[in-house]
């Protein structure tokens, strides 16, 4: 972030502008960028969700509201936004209305963790990645309040499984992150990239050493977003909805809201660590100018994010959801196991490197 810094005051004093306003708003200026392509991202995976979710089940999804349907979660966001906010009478109305916030929050920092290019890194810690694993977990706490708060057995059931279910796989995600630690000799998001160049391309990625490690940190992120088949918390046919059941209006939207985008971070996540980050495939970039390759180091990491995405989506249309004794027995039987296993693979790697 030096250089946009510099490039930043540059700007501002060249208009007779302090340099101490500059040192204040030039942290506020991410967050607002963040806060509104978030909402922009939001509504993107949305309906992209719905348009794959109905090509993969042979229906139409949104095509009504706009063209081509594209302004239909425009239209649910409004409608949301225009809903009353119940509050049932028998709530803990400080924590209900906290749960919301709570989920959301976390959500921003994690996304200011991710490197998008080798400039665009708005937190950029050495143990960056630690960061972002708590970060990751935080929204369970959430959905505990929610649940918990509700006063509703459905809601308790599933705040209930989601801690046990996020408990369950945490483990072999911090397994499989310290494998990756090992690999690249850091623990920053940025020196875990940088790890990963070579001349190759896409060959130096960690994806391919540690292919098993990326397919339990995949499974583990998605019973970590509640996504099918593991969205146990929520399960409309067994707990109406879940931890969410007493939500409506906006507080429901902050829900919504906060998974989408967390799936989005993930996604990204998953791509540093194992495709790269916001390498190119092909070992060198298009544009060799200083400005417009932080652009296309952007675009690389967002077309890997978007593939994992696609994936997500595919497997919710695909399988069905795992009862509750199954997910967990899968994670501590399987999960585990394996996850340790790579982490002695990586280990191995290592050593053979510096033999």
């Amino acid at each position: 972030m030096n250089y946009l810094y510099f490039l930043y005051i540059e700007f501002l004093l060249r208009h007779n502008i302090p340099k101490l306003f500059g040192d204040i708003t030039f942290y506020i200026i991410p967050f607002c960028v963040i806060a509104a392509a978030l909402i922009v991202v939001v509504l993107v995976l949305v309906l992209a969700e719905r348009k794959l979710l109905g090509f993969f089940t042979q229906r139409k999804g949104p095509n009504r509201v706009g063209f081509w349907g594209v302004l239909q979660t425009l239209a649910d966001a409004f409608k949301l936004l225009c809903k009353e906010n119940i509050t049932p009478k028998s709530v803990d109305r400080f924590l209900f209305n906290l749960a919301p916030i709570i989920i959301f929050i976390p959500v921003m920092t994690a996304l200011g963790i991710i490197p998008y290019s080798a400039e665009f890194t708005f937190v950029n810690t050495q143990t960056n990645v630690i960061l972002y694993l708590i970060l990751a977990a935080f929204p369970v706490i959430s959905i505990f309040l929610a649940g918990w708060a509700s006063n509703n057995k459905y809601s308790l059931l599933g705040a209930m499984r989601s801690i046990s279910q996020v408990l369950s796989y945490e483990l072999p995600i911090t397994f499989v992150v310290l494998s990756i630690a090992v690999l690249s000799s850091s623990m920053n998001l940025t020196g875990i990239t940088m790890a990963q160049f070579s001349k190759w391309g896409f060959f130096g990625w960690f994806m391919f050493p540690c292919v098993l490690g990326f397919i339990i940190m995949f499974i583990s992120i998605l019973a970590e977003l509640n996504r099918c088949p593991f969205d146990l918390p929520e399960a409309e046919s067994e707990l109406v909805c879940g931890y969410n059941t007493e939500y409506s209006g906006m507080r429901f939207a902050l829900f919504y809201l906060g998974e989408y985008a967390m799936m989005f971070a993930n996604s990204m996540f998953i791509a540093v660590l194992f495709l790269g980050g916001y390498l190119s495939p092909f070992g060198k970039y298009l544009f060799n100018s200083s400005f417009l390759i932080y652009f296309e180091q952007a675009f690389w990491l967002f077309l890997k994010a978007g593939i994992i995405l696609f994936v997500m989506i595919w497997i919710r249309a695909t399988l069905p959801r795992l009862a509750a004794f199954d997910l967990l027995k899968f994670s501590w039987v399987y999960l585990l196991p394996l996850s340790i296993i790579n982490l002695f693979i990586a280990v191995l790697i290592k050593m053979g490197e510096l033999a």
